[in-house]
């Protein structure tokens, strides 16, 4: 699968706005054809594992597993996935989870791995460096997620002792999704306040990335049931080895 940047002739104007307030979306970032088979990639796969908090660990089920769980223990892990998120950092999701290491993602035959090894090759690197007026990042790390009915994300910041994140993205990879569906990207009012108007929802729309310093607090609204489909995205942060 061959990875490709659509023109970018609002470069500059979105540089700034990144310097100005550490975030920016940048529309129809890969060549339309690049996204669409990168979102019918995502469809088609079935290596996808459930990833839920469990307190400082991350407990993951693959979709078997949780196909084959009892009504009544999927029914009880449910009830805790959202008494976890009453207090505290909770998240359910499902991943596809990629190397970082240059040399596994290049003995990898996972379009996904390919697609890791590309943005952060000199060049994609050079755009995201230009974009974000961050040069110091060694490479993009990457991971698919897909977010059922049902699935969420509480506020957090990113900012993990050791991971060396400057920067957040996420190249949104769904297309057609409706805001009252939910899964909306939200930043959180600097300071970590909690007044809607500072506050910021942003709808998953179709190969746009979204990019954000790290650290900046930050959820993913819950999907409703209405959802016609999972939202699909592949995630990750501009890091320093």
């Amino acid at each position: 699968m061959a990875f490709a940047l659509a023109p970018r002739p609002d470069l500059d104007r979105l540089a700034e706005q990144f310097a100005y307030d550490g975030f920016v979306s940048v529309p129809d970032l890969l060549e339309e054809e690049c996204a669409r088979r990168l979102h019918a990639l995502l469809r088609s796969r079935q290596d996808w594992r459930q990833s839920i908090a469990n307190g400082d660990r991350i407990v993951e089920f693959d979709r078997p597993t949780r196909a084959a769980m009892p009504a009544e223990t999927a029914a009880q892990l449910d009830q805790a996935v959202y008494a976890g998120a009453r207090a505290g950092f909770q998240f359910r999701y499902e991943t596809i989870r990629v190397p970082d290491a240059d040399a596994e993602r290049e003995a990898s035959a996972d379009p996904l791995a390919a697609f890791a090894r590309w943005w952060s090759a000199p060049e994609q690197r050079a755009f995201l460096a230009r974009l974000t007026g961050i040069s110091g990042f060694d490479f993009a790390d990457a991971q698919a997620t897909a977010y059922a009915p049902g699935d969420f994300l509480t506020a957090h910041t990113d900012d993990v002792d050791g991971k060396n994140r400057l920067a957040a993205y996420v190249l949104n990879l769904t297309p057609g999704w409706r805001l009252e569906w939910g899964g909306l990207l939200v930043l959180h009012p600097e300071g970590g306040g909690s007044g809607e108007a500072e506050a910021r929802a942003l709808v998953p729309q179709f190969n746009r990335l979204n990019l954000f310093a790290v650290p900046r607090l930050h959820s993913v609204t819950e999907v409703t049931r209405a959802a016609a489909y999972r939202r699909y995205a592949i995630t990750g942060w501009l890091r320093r080895y």
